[in-house]
């Protein structure tokens, strides 16, 4: 292929999160979170036993992490969340080990020559606020609102990049809805309820950056922006009206949900008429609207995995009862990384950005995550101990590829974050499917070994050249 170029002001980073990196999860007055409580419950949902709490020891290793993002893969920039569980006691205040530990990291990565991201919420919510009802409970959304409040002030002249949420369509999905994950709830309008009360939570914490901003608490050239796991949608090449209602359903509910509310500050009017068409009733307050009206971003962040594709649904409700708006439809050219179970689509990253420069032009935006997990990759050792992973390189390459394409027709696309560029622990999947292009060796203390992949990433990085 011939080289593509993207732009000089282009940045690359890492993408992380605190649960799945820091470890030394009861320490320091530390809280239980979710998934520590769930590892403790029940340790045989995790793969191969791995719980919630070493995560790639990054506590431990930061210094040489940071570094090796820096010289090993050429970054510039990273991602990283706040363990609301770390940074807070029961009471809503300081905890001040927590403290100083980001206190510390943040310097750390300044000193690395690493701008660093800061996202407040990854999946991680204080057990005790969970049963407290959790984000069905406006009181736990009025305790977020605390938390990003303390965390803007407390940190606000050192980090000039925040997010409130990373995916908040996630949680709802997986733990409300399709009940996968702890405490394993099948109930598609408790899990619309949550995600309007993190609607409601993202709103809030916007308005308590911009007034900190405004107070002289946060530096004048901070951005607040949202982060979220964005699926093109599709259907098949010859639809009918109710495969194409199918995706005016599901795009609504995961994706122009969160575009609506960081661009207009509302929820999309057709969405909400369906749902109350269909049976589902929101927790609408009065005061909601100016609420929500106060949720627009500077910018956004865009996780991309893989596309949805969907078709008109075979039945209303499924067995648990749930309205059913699509079924899945099986695209016959699908390429599949048959580690992870997801299509792997690059040119849906551009797809993504053509539908954000047409209908959101304003909307400055930047890839968040993207990234190849694999199964046994330890498998792919050369003799010397190397991965190899030539598949990971060809991923990101055809990635970029679309991506540059993308800002070239138009895309207002200003960077790219690498999910997991260091192996991280990866919920109840914990090690099973490795993302780095830096192994961590379990058997070896959690050793770092850069991956072949690592050399090809710099070169990038630091050329801006994709070959």
């Amino acid at each position: 292929m011939e080289p593509i170029t993207l732009p000089e002001n282009f940045f690359f980073g890492a993408a992380m999160s605190g649960p799945q990196t820091e470890g030394r999860w009861a320490e320091g007055g530390k809280l239980e979170n979710l998934w520590d409580t769930w590892s403790i419950e029940n340790i045989d949902d995790f793969y191969n036993k791995v719980g919630s709490y070493v995560g790639n020891d990054f506590m431990t290793m930061y210094e040489e992490d940071l570094r090796l993002l820096k010289e090993e893969l050429g970054f510039t920039t990273f991602r990283t969340s706040i363990q609301w569980s770390r940074l807070l006691d029961r009471d809503g205040e300081l905890n001040p080990a927590g403290v100083e530990w980001y206190h510390r990291l943040f310097a750390a990565a300044g000193e690395a020559g690493l701008e660093i991201f800061v996202n407040l919420y990854h999946f991680d919510m204080p057990t005790y606020l969970f049963r407290r009802g959790g984000w069905e409970n406006r009181e736990v959304v009025d305790a977020y609102e605390n938390y990003a409040r303390k965390a803007f002030a407390e940190f606000g002249q050192e980090v000039r990049y925040w997010f409130t949420f990373n995916e908040p369509t996630v949680e709802p999905e997986q733990r409300y809805q399709e009940g996968v994950w702890w405490p394993f709830t099948k109930n598609f309008n408790r899990a619309r309820t949550v995600q309007y009360n993190i609607s409601i939570a993202h709103a809030k914490g916007v308005q308590a950056f911009r007034e900190a901003q405004s107070a002289g608490l946060v530096r004048d050239d901070a951005r607040i922006g949202l982060i979220n796991a964005f699926m093109p949608p599709y259907t098949k090449d010859d639809p009918s009206d109710a495969d194409l209602e199918a995706v005016r359903m599901v795009d609504g509910i995961n994706n122009r949900w969160w575009l609506d509310l960081v661009t207009k500050g509302e929820l999309p009017a057709d969405v909400m008429e369906t749902l109350a068409e269909r049976g589902c009733v929101l927790p609408v307050r009065p005061g909601d609207d100016a609420i929500l009206a106060r949720g627009t971003v500077d910018w956004l962040g865009c996780n991309y995995y893989q596309p949805t594709r969907v078709q008109a649904p075979s039945r209303d409700v499924d067995d648990a009862g749930c309205p059913v708006f699509a079924d899945k439809y099986v695209w016959p050219d699908a390429v599949m990384n048959e580690s992870r179970g997801w299509e792997v689509y690059p040119k849906g990253i551009y797809d993504f950005g053509m539908t954000a420069a047409r209908d959101y032009p304003d909307l400055e935006w930047f890839v968040s995550e993207n990234g190849m997990g694999i199964e046994g990759e330890y498998k792919n050792r050369d003799a010397s101990g190397k991965v190899q992973d030539d598949y990971r390189i060809d991923f990101v390459r055809q990635h970029l590829t679309w991506i540059a394409k993308a800002i070239e027709d138009g895309a207002r696309c200003v960077g790219y974050h690498y999910w997991g560029a260091i192996d991280n622990w990866s919920w109840n999947n914990a090690f099973k499917n490795r993302y780095g292009f830096i192994e961590v060796d379990l058997m070896e203390n959690y050793r770092r070994v850069p991956k072949l992949s690592a050399a090809w990433m710099r070169q990038v990085a630091t050329s801006h050249i994709v070959s």
